[in-house]
Formats: structure tokens, C-alpha cells, sequence
């Protein structure tokens, strides 16, 4: 804390901005009063005819705005905006079109202590462009404060003059001119959704079949190649990381490493500009529209992870790049030092969420990606810092209120990462209808099991069978939980059973970032093997934990390449890796051995899309439906019974779980009761093979054996039959997935 003498001080020096009157009165094109609608900048038809773009921008607070324009050369007019309507100052210029690069500079005291951070000597990127030209690099000049003051305890409350625009990227004028007419949303209901996260450049950076030209671009995933991967596994949606464009943070580029994964987000309108293969002047929103279209086409959706909590501007030590330019009081949430941010997400600052013109920046990227991108959803990151009011989560709170009644948004897919890391942000199972949310206790749940770690298995039991613990309120259904064992945050599936620690040495923190609750089991050694018993053993658990997540009601999640045995080395925090360590090695389809692992994935996601018992659309009733006593879900033990109150509060390394298809609720679309195949899975996480007693009538008189995980052939299902109060030999460790013959 600096003292009161010191803030005093730097008060005193506090620098006004110009008067608006000199700002006014530079020369320049002409700049005609344009319209306070749209915000950004749309080209359109002005007065008498004339073609032009109108520029709008919210800054509550200024004094005075410059919009400025870039020739090829670099060479910078300023234009100032005279117009203001409710805090937008706009103006409409004649003969700008698409293409035309620009910033503006935004003019008001300067005063950290009072939160008013206004630089206008700092370019700023528009918070609706549409596209962005260059990269950021932060080199000094782009810092709002003095980097290198003397006394660096309130170095960010002394203004630094250097003009950025040399060093800053620029919004980039587009041409609206797309027609969704012809588009073909796949429109595929929750409960038969399958997500597959995947890095749009980590996916297409190594594929074999992609043209070199277009690996790691929209254009590459677009490629027949890569969606032929995606249909032949059967997965309905890509949920892409994010590609709202995003800067690298200055810790990274000073190790010599970027931010690969991209939750750094600094415009949420533009796609990012490194994923383009057909150029960076406005040509990346036509190729993303086009990525769209092609997955469309082939019957995938798209969903965008994308991060609305925080910005790239840090706390007070952070660049100056947009929104803390523009109006930092109005766009941050700001501690009672107005001076420091509020930070719910560890990255530095907390958009204001409240605040109604950060909630339409928010809505409005929102729509724009829906209605003009072609997106069928988004995945939230840290979504509980986005439905906090005041400071505490709010499930009435504006961001929340806004999405229920909005008609383009209540429609797409909501997902939640239903938690932040500020007090009282866990809310798995809060969130209202229409949500649906990433379920950490499923992940860690199934974890336990297969590595023997649960006391009990009360909590497997609610996972498996939809978390209705967690999700039956308020109208929600099973498909409101994204069931998901890995994710990018963390091992992947090959490295949670071969490491039980981090090693992210590559990331240069000294190993300390990344979580240590990994809940992971190595098989008895850590890191790669050539011991022939481990990595069959590694094998078989990786099939374990793939087909425990496939069969269980809820939507299941896949990371890409978890299902042809991808590894980061133990690296369980890559988001700075954009190297060999977080791309897709490809080869691996062409390596010997891989235990079957894509034949698996496939053969289980085409059990799902054919059977609607593996994706219900309610909770199961657990009661008896008829004479027989059969229930729509019954557990057993290992000795053909059904489970008992008290087995539930034991440990237990072997469960049960039939699913009937008698009676399932709902019906098709033409009224006619749906009903299916029933299924019994054993699961067996033992490490010694047990017979274990198929349960006989009412339940089945005979059984076929659809999957067994202990094979290492996983191309064709091992067929054989078996009669209701049989016993069978489950192999130590391993799944059995058995359908019930009539």
C-alpha cells in the first residue's frame, strides 16, 4: 500500500485530457453525424446514395473520442467524433469499406486512484470489430502506466505517454454480405448429443491429410479429411476452444512461449486472426463461416468456448489494449480501491457484468456468432462469475435473466463451467433450466472408481444414472449434465493412468502450475513403460474409463485424441504448449497396439445413436413398472441380487447396473411409445478376475455380450450368449456390456 502522502502526490499530477474543443477542431475527411446503432463499425449507404461506414462506440465518461484511420503504409488519420447519443459517440464517414483498418484513442482524466485509467497517447481495438490485423506482443508501449517507474508500488498510477499504435493490431472493417438461407443446422437434441472439444489449430496442425497450407487454420478443419475423422467416430458437435480473438500474456512471451489455448480473450467479435489461412484483413470471417457450413453439412454442430468473464487486460499492471482505455470504471468491476480490480477468475480482472452496456456487449457478440457466424452453442468458461451480481452468484442475476428471455439465445446450447474461484463459486447443479453444465463430480466419480479410491459407491451410482441428485429441479433433464473424465484442462485419458503427477517443467513455472488432485493411477510406474504388463494394463483402464463414459446417461464429452491414446507427457496444464506437446499426433492411428480404442469409440457411439435407453430424456423411476416387479433401473452385486441400502455404503469394486427398454418415457415423433433393448453393464474395477451371476427372469432369460473391455481386438462385439442366472467370469478390471435377448 502506498501511503496517503504518495496518493496524494500522484493525484496532484493527475493528467486531464485535452479540451474537447482541440480535439474537435483537427483536421481531416469529413465526418458526417452517422447513427448510435450498431455499435462497431458497419459499412452501409448514407445520406443521397453514398456508400461509407458508420463507427459507434460506448465510452461513458470520455471527453472526447478520435477514430482512426490506417493506410497500408501505417500512416494514421485521426477523425474526431462529434456525435453523442446516451454515452456512443459515432460518426459516419464517407468512402470507408471493408478492409479499412482502425482504433480509436479515447480521451478523459487520468486518475488510477478513482479507477479512471483514459490514455488516448494508447490505440485502442473496438470492442465489436469484426476482424483484427497483427498480433500483440506488449512491448512497453502498450501499458496504460510506466512500466520501469522508479517506485514500482504505484508505478501503474503514473501515465506513460509513448504512443502504442505502432505495436498494436487493428480492428478491421467487414463487409456484411452472407446469406444463412441455404445453411442446414443439424438441430440435434441434447439427449443425442455427443461433444468432442477439440483446438481448431492443435486437431489440423499434424493431420496427414490436410494440405500443409491449411493445417491449423478454420480452413483445415473444414477439410474432408478432418471431418471424416468426426463422422466415422459418431460424435453430433465440435465444441471448439476459443476463437474469439486473444492475446498472449507478457510472462508468456518473455519465456518464449504463447498462450495456445486462447482463454485471453480481447474481441469477442472477431475470429481469431492466427487461425486464418486466407488472410487477416476481414478474409477470417468468411473462412470461419465457411469451416461452419462444412461441418454443417456433415451433420456436426458447432459450439464455442468462449470467455466473457475476464479480458487480456489483466489487473492494474496489464496493457491497455480496448476496454480499459474506453472506460475502465464502466467495463471492470472494480474493489473499493478503485485502483485494484476484482478478480473472480485468476486472471487479473471481472468484466462488470451488471453494468447494462457490458451485458449488451456480451448479448450482442453473443447473437452475432449465432445469427451471422452460424454457431449452434456455447460452453461458458468460469460461467459463475458471469451470474454474480453484486459479488455473490446469483441465479436471478442479469447475464442469467437476459439469456431466459432473449429469442435467439434461449434456443442455441447453454453449457456451463459451472464454477469461478471467488468465494462461493462452486454452483455444479445450480444453474436454472435451459443450462446445461460441465459435471466435475462426474469426472471425479468415475476417476475413483477405476483407480480403487471410493469409499462407497453412492455417488457412482447418481453419475452413471444421470446426477439426478444434482439436476432433478425445476423441469431439468438428465442431458443437463456433460459427463466428461478429461478435458483440455488436465491429463488426457493415456495420461491419467500413466502418470499419477504433473510435469509441466515445459510451461517454465517450476512445475508449480496445473492441479495437484489429479486423481490419477499410473499402474505402477510412472511415465511411459516398455513393461508389456503395464501398458496392457494402461490399455484395458483407458477402454474402461471410455466405456464407462459412453454408456452413462447424460451428454458425454470427448477431448480429441483421447481416442487414439494421445499424451502431452504428463504435462496436465498445457495452455502455453503450441508445439508437439498440445497438437494431435495423428501417427498414432499407424501405430501397432493402440487396444482398440477408435474401433471402441465407434462401435459405442453407434450403440448410443441406436439405442435411446443409453440417452434418456428423463430420470429413471427406479419403481416397479409392471406385475414382474421390473424396474426401469435396478443395480446388483457381483452375486446376481439386487443391491441393498446398506450395499450402498460399502466399499465395492464390482457393480451392476440394467437398464430396462420396456418403458421408456416419452415418444417418438410420430406419438408411438419408444421402447428398446434392455442392457446389463458389470463393471469390475478388481484387479482379480470374479464370477459374478447374471441376474435371471423377470430381468432376462438369456444375455449376448456386447463389449468387453479385457479385449484388445475391439473391431466387432464378442457375441456370445449366456443364460439368466448364469455366472460368468468378468475379467480383473474391465466392463461388460451385456444385451438382453428375447
Amino acid at each position: 500500500m502506498s501511503s496517503a502522502a504518495e496518493q496524494e502526490a500522484v493525484r496532484e499530477g493527475a493528467v486531464l485530457s485535452p479540451a474537447v474543443e482541440q480535439v474537435r477542431e483537427r483536421p481531416g475527411p469529413v465526418v458526417w453525424p452517422g447513427a448510435p446503432t450498431p455499435l462497431g463499425a458497419r459499412c452501409r449507404v448514407g445520406p443521397d446514395g453514398v456508400a461509407g461506414t458508420n463507427f459507434a462506440l460506448w465510452a461513458g465518461g470520455a471527453e472526447a473520442v478520435e477514430l482512426c484511420l490506417f493506410a497500408p503504409d501505417g500512416t494514421e488519420t485521426r477523425l474526431p467524433l462529434t456525435e453523442l447519443t446516451h454515452e456512443i459517440w459515432h460518426g459516419f464517414v464517407p468512402g470507408v469499406a471493408a478492409g479499412q483498418r482502425y482504433g480509436y484513442r479515447v480521451h478523459g482524466r487520468w486518475d488510477p486512484w478513482t479507477g479512471g485509467r483514459w490514455n488516448p497517447a494508447k490505440l485502442l481495438l473496438d470492442p465489436y470489430a469484426r476482424a483484427v490485423d497483427g498480433e500483440f506482443t506488449l512491448p512497453p508501449e502498450v501499458y496504460g502506466h510506466v512500466r520501469d517507474w522508479p517506485q514500482q508500488h504505484v508505478a501503474d498510477t503514473v501515465r506513460d505517454e509513448r504512443d502504442s499504435a505502432p505495436y498494436v493490431p487493428k480492428g478491421v472493417v467487414v463487409q456484411d454480405d452472407d446469406d444463412w438461407a441455404d445453411d442446414r443446422r443439424p438441430k440435434t437434441p441434447w439427449p443425442d448429443s455427443v461433444i468432442y472439444e477439440l483446438h481448431v489449430k492443435g486437431f489440423t496442425k499434424l493431420h496427414p491429410g490436410i494440405p500443409e497450407r491449411l493445417r491449423g487454420t478454420y480452413a483445415g478443419l473444414a477439410h474432408p479429411a478432418a471431418i471424416e475423422h468426426l463422422v466415422r467416430l459418431g460424435v453430433t458437435a465440435v465444441e471448439l476452444l476459443p476463437v474469439h480473438q486473444f492475446a498472449h500474456e507478457d510472462h508468456l512471451l518473455r519465456r518464449g512461449l504463447k498462450n495456445y489455448w486462447g482463454y485471453n480473450s480481447i474481441g469477442y467479435f472477431a475470429p481469431h486472426a492466427a487461425y486464418s489461412a486466407s488472410g487477416t484483413a476481414g478474409q477470417q470471417v468468411g473462412e470461419f463461416k465457411r469451416m461452419v457450413r462444412a461441418l454443417h453439412d456433415a451433420g456436426i454442430e458447432v459450439i464455442l468456448d468462449v470467455v466473457y468473464n475476464h479480458t487480456a487486460e489483466a489487473g492494474e499492471l496489464g496493457p491497455t489494449l480496448s476496454l480499459k482505455g474506453i472506460d475502465n470504471r464502466g467495463y471492470y468491476r472494480l474493489q473499493a480501491d478503485a485502483r485494484r480490480y476484482a478478480d473472480y477468475t485468476g486472471c487479473g480482472n471481472t468484466l462488470h457484468v451488471v453494468q447494462p452496456q457490458v451485458l449488451r456487449l456480451i448479448t450482442d457478440s453473443l447473437r452475432y456468432w449465432v445469427t451471422e457466424m452460424g454457431v449452434d452453442g456455447f460452453r461458458f468458461d468460469l460461467a459463475a462469475a458471469l451470474a454474480r451480481s453484486m459479488h455473490d452468484v446469483d441465479m436471478l442475476s442479469p447475464f442469467l435473466a437476459v439469456i431466459a428471455q432473449d429469442p435467439v439465445l434461449r434456443r442455441v446450447k447453454l453449457i456451463a463451467e459451472p464454477w469461478d474461484v471467488g468465494n462461493g463459486g462452486y454452483q455444479v447443479g445450480a444453474f436454472p433450466p435451459l443450462w446445461t453444465e460441465w459435471n466435475d463430480r462426474y469426472r471425479d466419480a468415475v476417476r475413483d472408481f477405476w483407480r480403487g479410491a471410493l469409499p462407497d459407491v453412492r455417488d457412482l451410482g447418481y453419475r452413471l444414472s444421470g446426477s439426478s441428485d444434482l439436476y432433478a429441479w425445476g423441469g431439468r433433464r438428465p442431458y443437463a449434465s456433460i459427463n466428461f473424465i478429461t478435458a483440455h484442462d488436465g491429463f488426457t485419458l493415456r495420461d491419467l493412468v500413466t502418470y499419477e503427477h504433473k510435469h509441466n517443467e515445459a510451461n517454465g513455472e517450476g512445475n508449480r502450475d496445473g492441479t495437484n488432485d489429479n486423481r490419477a493411477w499410473n499402474c505402477g510406474a510412472e511415465g511411459e513403460s516398455d513393461d508389456e504388463r503395464i501398458t496392457a494394463l494402461r490399455r484395458r483402464q483407458i477402454r474402461n474409463l471410455l466405456t464407462t463414459l459412453l454408456l452413462s446417461t447424460g451428454v458425454p464429452m470427448l477431448v480429441a485424441g483421447d481416442e487414439m491414446g494421445r499424451t502431452q507427457g504428463g504435462n496436465n496444464n498445457a495452455y502455453c504448449q503450441d508445439n508437439e506437446i498440445g497438437w494431435l499426433d495423428w501417427s498414432l492411428l499407424d501405430q501397432p497396439g493402440p487396444g482398440g480404442l477408435l474401433e471402441l469409440t465407434t462401435r459405442l457411439l453407434a450403440l448410443r445413436h441406436t439405442h435411446p435407453v443409453l440417452r434418456r430424456r428423463a430420470f429413471f423411476d427406479g419403481r416397479p413398472q409392471g406385475a414382474d416387479g421390473l424396474r426401469d433401473l435396478a443395480w446388483f452385486t457381483a452375486e446376481g441380487k439386487e443391491m441393498t441400502e446398506a450395499d450402498w455404503y460399502a466399499p465395492r469394486a464390482t457393480l451392476g447396473l440394467y437398464l430396462s427398454g420396456r418403458d421408456i418415457p416419452g415418444r417418438d415423433a410420430r406419438g408411438e411409445q419408444i421402447t428398446d433393448d434392455s442392457f446389463l453393464t458389470l463393471l469390475h474395477a478388481g484387479d482379480q478376475p470374479l464370477e459374478c451371476r447374471l441376474p435371471g427372469p423377470p430381468w432376462a432369460e438369456a444375455y449376448e455380450l456386447v463389449v468387453d473391455t479385457s479385449r484388445e481386438d475391439q473391431s466387432h462385439a464378442p457375441g456370445s450368449i449366456h443364460q439368466g442366472g448364469e455366472s460368468v467370469t468378468v475379467p480383473a478390471r474391465s466392463v461388460l456390456l451385456l444385451r438382453v435377448r428375447t
